[in-house]
This record gives structure tokens, sequence and C-alpha cells, in this order.
């Protein structure tokens, strides 16, 4: 398996970490092992490209009155505004603070065996730096 024929042991990387911090940061991701554990480390752009995958697509509805209402497929968030850019965006604000919640609450949401599979979702959330970022991902 990867992790266990390129894993540093714990002890080495606690040892020396400022070393492992820079190769993390200008090298490449690295993995720790600890016991019987495996701890995977990143800098920020990398992880943002793992997740790049993760984005949302959408449903558009029009309603009786015009108003437009999104449905995410992958996590169940449905928003309704005036028009799309509006309906998207109250879909981005909705998934930004279901994302803040399950990470604050993430044992209670990974454990939830109809939740688990949100994480890559939630993290790519949190890693935009706007709401347009989070926005950038729902694919309408």
């Amino acid at each position: 398996m990867f992790f266990e024929m390129f894993a540093l042991n714990a002890s080495s990387v606690r040892k020396e970490w400022g070393g492992f911090i820079d190769s993390v940061v200008r090298e490449k991701p690295q993995v720790i092992k600890r016991s019987r554990d495996y701890i995977f480390a990143t800098n920020i752009d990398q992880f943002r490209i793992i997740l790049k995958a993760y984005t949302f697509s959408a449903r558009l509805y029009t309603e009786e009155d015009g108003s437009i209402t999104v449905s995410l497929n992958e996590i169940d968030i449905v928003a309704n505004g005036k028009d799309k850019e509006d309906a998207l965006l109250k879909a981005a604000q909705d998934l930004k603070e279901y994302a803040e919640e399950y990470y604050s609450d993430f044992e209670t949401c990974y454990s939830s065996p109809n939740r688990k599979s949100h994480l890559p979702y939630v993290l790519n959330v949190l890693c935009q730096n706007s709401i347009e970022g989070v926005k950038s991902i729902i694919n309408a």
C-alpha cells in the first residue's frame, strides 16, 4: 500500500517538525505513521487540487410565480430565488452554512452513514475564499 511504502515515522517527524513542514509546503504531500494510524499532510494548494472534482450538479426548476428553485444532487440542499443568479447565491450560502455546521459537529456528521460521503464536498466548500467561490463550484 502506498501509505506504508512512503510513511514517515511520527517520532522522526516530531524531531524535525520544521523540515517536515517545509517538505510538505515546498515539495510534496507526506504521510506520517503513528502506531497503526496514517496521517496525510499536504499544503492548501495541493489540497484544493485534490478536492477540485468535488463540485455540485444542480437542477433548476422554474416555479409558477417565475422564481427559480435550485436543487443540488450531491447534498440535499434546495434554494429558491427570484432568478437563477439569486437562487444560486442562496444555494451557495446554504452550502457554506452546512459545511460550517458539518465541520463544527464533525464527529456526529461524519459518523452518520447518509452524511459520511459529504466530507470531500464540505472540505471543498470550506476551501473557497468567498461566497462567489462556493457559487463557482455549483454546476447549473
